[in-house]
């Protein structure tokens, strides 16, 4: 049955959300509204114009008989910097105060608004960059990972401390956490991550860099790259950290029982000055 163009674009956007990075051509659209590729391609212009004029995204369009659209998730600059001041106000709130200097966090990244727009804007530092897998270490960081991965349109892997019967054979490597200075160790399934694969680091928190030190020794033992390290927020640490270049969206403080939240590094990393997206 023919459909007509209004419900046309509801439906062709929809399911371009659903799948970001993934090519769809224009032969599977016409075939599914029973509507010519002149139709569809004039439907695309019109979405591509709405999605870069809300910052919602970039519609690709890959010309030729292979051809389609791709769409590719991001977030404005101005939206990411609303994000964060809110994340700002809710995190300073003097009952978030936990014993040790940490601050709690577990509501926020339990959230699925604030994961997604988490998610959003980590993503968008990778927009012309190849990542072929996340990966995150149990437990906290597992949405926020899952959140970055689904806008990036890859899968997501998980490391854990000990190893499971469920996982098959596994890779450890043993690293010294950067905040309490003990041995710990982590494990990875052989079969998660592929020989030569481009690997982003997704963490919820981190303080000395330790736990982030030992994701990398591990993408070092499966022969991959590591494509960038992202996290939601970072502690103050007095210290040396053992990881130099990442991406934060929060910068925690915490003195005399007392908590200073600032923006992490983000605008300068993901929005730097020769950004696209201001």
């Amino acid at each position: 049955m023919k459909v007509r163009r209004s419900d046309r674009l509801v439906d062709m956007t929809r399911y371009l959300l659903e799948r970001p990075h993934q090519l769809v051509s224009l032969t599977f659209f016409a075939a599914r509204y029973e509507s010519a590729k002149s139709s569809i391609s004039e439907d695309l212009t019109i979405l591509k114009r709405t999605f870069q004029t809300r910052g919602t995204g970039l519609l690709e369009t890959v010309p030729g008989a292979a051809g389609g659209a791709r769409f590719i998730p991001y977030i404005l600059r101005e939206e990411a910097e609303q994000f964060v001041d809110d994340m700002i106000t809710e995190l300073s709130e003097a009952d978030r105060y936990l014993p040790g200097g940490y601050v709690y966090m577990s509501d926020i990244l339990g959230r699925p608004s604030a994961l997604r727009q988490i998610g959003r804007i980590l993503a968008t530092q990778y927009l012309n960059q190849n990542v072929d897998v996340v990966v995150t270490v149990a437990t906290k960081g597992i949405p926020l990972a899952q959140s970055v991965a689904n806008y990036l349109g890859v899968p997501f892997v998980i490391v854990r401390h000990d190893s499971q019967i469920t996982e098959g054979s596994t890779v450890s490597v043993n690293y010294v956490s950067g905040s309490t200075k003990r041995i710990e160790r982590m494990a990875l399934s052989k079969r998660s991550v592929k020989p030569n694969s481009r690997v982003l680091i997704v963490d919820d928190y981190m303080k000395g860099g330790g736990t982030v030190g030992g994701l990398r020794s591990l993408v070092d033992e499966f022969d991959s790259q590591l494509a960038g390290v992202a996290v939601f927020a970072e502690g103050d640490f007095a210290g040396q950290r053992t990881v130099s270049k990442y991406t934060s969206l929060l910068k925690i403080q915490t003195a005399d029982e007392q908590i200073r939240v600032s923006p992490g590094n983000y605008l300068t990393q993901i929005f730097g000055d020769d950004s696209q997206l201001k």
